[in-house]
């Protein structure tokens, strides 16, 4: 498990093999015996902020309310999401989703599924205004995006970028949520990560160089983790555009506007 470190999503976890998970409980399904596997890049319970892979065979859950926020990227097989209102949504490799907590929604794997994961366990209590406008939500990588505000001067090593952004979703509490994002080049110094932050590339690439001096360069199609508190700088030679799913701390929000 890591909690501390820059890490790469790997498909079959780290080692190459995923941990048996306890059985998902009778309960809870309305058909299938499923084998569940998977393993925690990072669980930090500080906050309730976990992530990792999840791999499982064929069920279908029984409907009802999400339990945390979620949001996954799917690498293998299909799974369905359906809602309360009556409305689907299939999902299948390749694609990216999350599911708000307290959606009434129903789980239908007809087969193999392999999946990226990050949860907020939302323990605040905080309820949206409308229960009934929770959805499944399917972020469009091509999305067109608005402006937003570059790092501070005093950051940067090199000159003020241009940044876009679209946020497809936030909690409640306004510490989780989940967007696109665009960025020409630019070079910005060390700092403290203020978020736990997942980076999925759709073009350009990055190179991070953490604490130690080790660095840590993705490119398009992959996917990765800043933890909070990480030490790491940020280099794009060329235009980096991204999705992203975010944790940061209200206590941080207020200490940096932005920090890539």
């Amino acid at each position: 498990m890591n909690t501390a470190g820059i890490f790469r999503f790997e498909p079959k976890g780290p080692s190459g093999e995923l941990d048996r998970w306890d059985d998902i409980p009778a309960s809870e399904l309305e058909s299938g015996n499923p084998v569940q596997r998977g393993h925690f890049n990072l669980k930090e319970d500080k906050h309730g902020v976990s992530a990792g892979i999840w791999d499982c065979t064929a069920f279908t859950s029984k409907p009802g309310p999400y339990p945390v926020h979620e949001f996954m990227i799917v690498l293998e097989g299909s799974v369905t999401i359906a809602e309360a209102s009556g409305r689907e949504t299939t999902l299948n490799a390749g694609d990216s989703f999350l599911i708000p907590k307290g959606l009434v929604c129903q789980w239908k794997q007809p087969g193999y599924l392999r999946k990226y994961f990050v949860i907020f366990d939302d323990a605040s209590g905080t309820k949206p205004a409308d229960k009934t406008a929770l959805h499944v939500i399917r972020p469009d990588p091509r999305v067109i995006l608005t402006a937003s505000t570059p790092p501070a001067a005093e950051l940067l090593l090199s000159g003020s970028p241009t940044q876009n952004v679209h946020e497809y979703f936030a909690d409640t509490t306004e510490q989780w949520s989940v967007g696109v994002w665009d960025t020409t080049a630019y070079w910005r110094k060390q700092i403290p990560f203020p978020r736990h932050e997942l980076m999925h590339i759709l073009e350009g690439s990055v190179t991070l160089t953490d604490g130690t001096g080790t660095q840590h360069k993705f490119g398009a199609g992959e996917t990765f983790f800043v933890p909070l508190g990480a030490i790491c700088d940020w280099r794009c030679e060329g235009y980096v555009r991204k999705i992203f799913c975010i944790f940061q701390p209200r206590a941080a929000v207020a200490q940096t506007a932005a920090a890539e």
